[in-house]
């Protein structure tokens, strides 16, 4: 620790709490609950609730990155950072502006983009198949006959991009995040 007192067990504490949640997050959120709610839910059913999950899940996320990076630097003034802490405030900055940037408006986006094109293949009788890879030949013709449902496409696909980049640079800091932590443990 840099400083010469230590912080208390609470702020010990919340600082795990708060990057563990996050990770926790993560990894159900990326690597569990899409392929399962993909492979069992229709894909309007699909969108509806990662439409309303999302949200929470990004503000959520980018709270606890908000509030690691305070705890970290609030113990860890900048005047006696040694490089692996400096590093570890950058990372956490990083995280920060990620999360907040993706809550705001990657994530925002992909829902809203998601919602129109939902309204359109409604009217063409589509969206009730399950998984999102079935029927693709039906899609694949809406985008040729429609040209404002192939820009929005495109559009999602560009914003879901961007926002699983954010998501994914986020679980990478909170991974180096986990590891500096356990490299800093003195005992189990």
């Amino acid at each position: 620790m840099t400083t010469d007192r230590e912080p208390p067990v609470t702020a010990k504490l919340l600082h795990l709490v708060f990057l563990s949640t996050f990770w926790g997050m993560q990894i159900w959120v990326t690597f569990i609950s899409g392929f399962v709610m993909d492979n069992h839910l229709n894909r309007h059913t699909f969108g509806f609730i990662q439409s309303r999950l999302f949200p929470f899940y990004l503000h959520i996320g980018s709270a606890c990155a908000f509030f690691n990076l305070t705890i970290f630097a609030m113990y860890h003034p900048s005047n006696m950072l040694d490089d692996k802490e400096a590093f570890q405030i950058f990372i956490y900055f990083v995280c920060v502006t990620v999360a907040a940037v993706n809550a705001q408006w990657f994530g925002q986006m992909t829902s809203e983009i998601m919602a129109d094109m939902h309204l359109i293949e409604q009217a063409c009788g589509l969206g009730q198949d399950i998984g999102l890879s079935s029927n693709r030949e039906a899609y694949a013709k809406l985008c040729e006959t429609d040209p404002k449902y192939k820009k929005l496409s495109g559009r999602l696909w560009l914003y879901h991009l961007l926002s699983s980049l954010c998501n994914l640079c986020c679980i990478v800091c909170n991974g180096y995040s986990l590891y500096y932590l356990a490299e800093n443990l003195t005992t189990l």
